[in-house]
């Protein structure tokens, strides 16, 4: 096999006409690579993944071809899948105001282009969910928001309406079997490309702690920050050290990598109803 990507998570081989797409244990803030693992991770984001395309598969077609046919070494924690051709957006729905989004509304009123009632705060939830595109920047550079016009712009107008009808599909069917289970998703990012016969699929992660923020619903206050099962932790963490999130990053102490991990672990058991 040939390595064909290494990215701040995942890493992609060929292996004839397929992909095998790896998900290691390392962890990114701020679109840096911290320098200590969190154990299990790859693995969480992977078994999660899987039992969320099997949810979605009706809405979209997903580019898994086994779970299982992958060399030994990664079982667990690698698939096969379809190569895709990757659309050249950030697909991300958000349905609470939050992160990012919230220091944009703050200064602008304005989230990707869409204007938003004035009067929100910290997690509002938002009357509709929003398509909140952003750009694919190069690893270790930042991704900056996009209007729908500039999707349009970028990839025409019929496709950007399918990027957009498909990630706001996608976000609301994942909301609701999450909430069936306790908990809010207040934003999530996809990966969508087509497949070799021109078909959008479902690439990459869906709706996993490394894509999405869980806040457990029963705790659910608008106007403050939230309980998070992502990995706020360690962003909210990072940022306590004083560091200026560029190369290179922090190591990150036992205790952090200990709650990190059992925040993942946490979320897939609750959305599963498995014990990991």
């Amino acid at each position: 096999m040939e390595l064909l990507h290494s990215g701040k998570v995942r890493d992609v081989y060929a292996d004839g006409e397929d992909l095998i797409l790896v998900a290691s244990d390392r962890i990114s803030v701020y679109d840096v690579v911290l320098p200590t693992p969190i154990p299990d991770k790859g693995k969480i984001l992977t078994q999660l993944s899987l039992w969320w395309f099997d949810q979605l598969a009706d809405l979209i077609p997903h580019h898994v071809i086994s779970a299982t046919d992958v060399p030994e070494e990664w079982a667990g924690r690698a698939i096969r899948c379809k190569r895709l051709r990757m659309a050249k957006v950030e697909c991300v729905a958000r349905g609470y105001l939050t992160g990012s989004g919230m220091k944009d509304y703050l200064a602008t009123g304005v989230v990707s282009g869409v204007r938003l009632p004035a009067g929100l705060v910290e997690a509002s939830k938002l009357a509709e969910p929003i398509f909140t595109p952003s750009t694919k920047a190069p690893m270790g550079e930042h991704d900056e928001p996009m209007t729908f016009p500039e999707v349009e712009k970028e990839v025409g107008a019929d496709v950007a309406a399918q990027l957009r009808d498909i990630t706001l599909d996608v976000y609301r069917r994942g909301a609701e079997i999450a909430a069936e289970r306790g908990l809010i998703i207040a934003d999530t990012k996809l990966e969508l490309g087509w497949d070799a016969d021109g078909v959008l699929t479902l690439g990459d992660e869906v709706l996993t702690p490394d894509s999405s923020r869980f806040w457990p619903g029963a705790d659910y206050r608008p106007g403050r920050v939230q309980f998070s099962f992502d990995k706020q932790y360690v962003r909210d963490w990072s940022m306590s050290t004083g560091w200026d999130k560029t190369p290179p990053a922090p190591e990150v102490p036992a205790d952090v990598v200990e709650v990190t991990r059992a925040r993942y672990v946490d979320v897939y058991e609750r959305i599963t109803g498995t014990r990991w």
